[in-house]
């Protein structure tokens, strides 16, 4: 009988802390969704007491899963990363190095978009934040290598030309076309490729 007891009430524990453990791990998506959610509506500096409230948990809730909000921002930072790396990874179109600049041009608008809300989220944080400071670097640090990597060595060798190539491709352009300027992503995107074409004749094939 007390053997029975003893196998009942290990059960009971077990069902306890299972319960535990999903109920964390389901508010712990819920805090991530919110801040997403905040984020993705323009509400680009949302604080734990909102992120919370959106979530339907407790403000203790949040830090009990992220130390501080850029705990929060980071994990943020990582789902939306999650999102544009299979893009990222997928082969560049073309044969010539202009022929690839263009399929670069193409993703980057892609990308651009599926961060918009993200990358204005975290210029906004980074200079009150060192981690978003440093992940902003990484990410910029990240563009030039992608782009350096499709031009030709005669290209490289022209600073000025290869600046506004990277300044045309820049995510400051993008958001100015998109939110400066009011355009649909399709008239962003063609005004991206037609000075993008304008700047490659300024460079030789070669």
């Amino acid at each position: 009988m007390a053997q029975s007891k003893s196998l009942y009430q290990n059960e009971l524990s077990n069902s306890v802390a299972d319960g535990r453990r999903e109920r964390s791990r389901t508010n712990h998506a819920k805090i991530i969704a919110a801040g997403m959610e905040l984020i993705g509506k323009g509400e680009y500096l949302p604080n734990a007491a909102r992120v919370a409230e959106v979530a339907g948990v407790g403000i203790r809730s949040v830090f009990r899963h992220f130390e501080d909000m850029d705990a929060l921002y980071r994990q943020l930072g990582a789902e939306v990363e999650l999102k544009v790396w299979p893009i990222m990874l997928q082969p560049l179109e073309g044969v010539t190095w202009k022929e690839r600049i263009v399929s670069l041009a193409k993703r980057r608008t892609t990308i651009q978009e599926i961060t918009f809300h993200y990358r204005i989220a975290a210029e906004l944080r980074r200079f009150d934040s060192l981690y978003t400071a440093e992940d902003h670097r990484r990410i910029l640090r990240i563009e030039f290598e992608m782009i350096n990597g499709c031009l030709s060595e005669t290209a490289r060798a022209d600073t000025i030309g290869t600046a506004g190539i990277y300044a045309l491709l820049s995510f400051t352009n993008w958001e100015s076309l998109r939110q400066g300027q009011g355009l649909s992503v399709e008239d962003a995107r063609d005004v991206v490729l037609r000075l993008l074409g304008i700047a490659l004749s300024e460079f030789s094939d070669s």
